[in-house]
């Protein structure tokens, strides 16, 4: 599918206020994936993956760094504990 679906479907969870609180609650891909689905939006992994990285394209250098530096902090906490 395409960047577009994802969006379309994100701008029609944001009229549905059930999929909105599905939306809230802690979710894996594949959940994502099924509501999506569910709503008629025939989403892939792909797609959440191009919008992860188009989100991250759109971030400032020190938006990126301070990522970087939260990332490293719990791979430091990972291989410390």
């Amino acid at each position: 599918m395409s960047l577009e679906q994802l969006d379309a479907f994100i701008a029609h969870a944001q009229q549905h206020p059930e999929l909105q609180i599905k939306l809230q609650q802690p979710l894996d891909l594949e959940e994502f994936l099924a509501l999506a689905q569910g709503a008629g939006y025939p989403l892939q992994e792909s797609d959440v993956i191009a919008a992860q990285l188009r989100q991250e394209q759109q971030l400032s250098d020190s938006e990126l760094q301070h990522r970087a530096g939260l990332e490293a902090r719990k791979l430091r906490n990972f291989i410390l504990a």
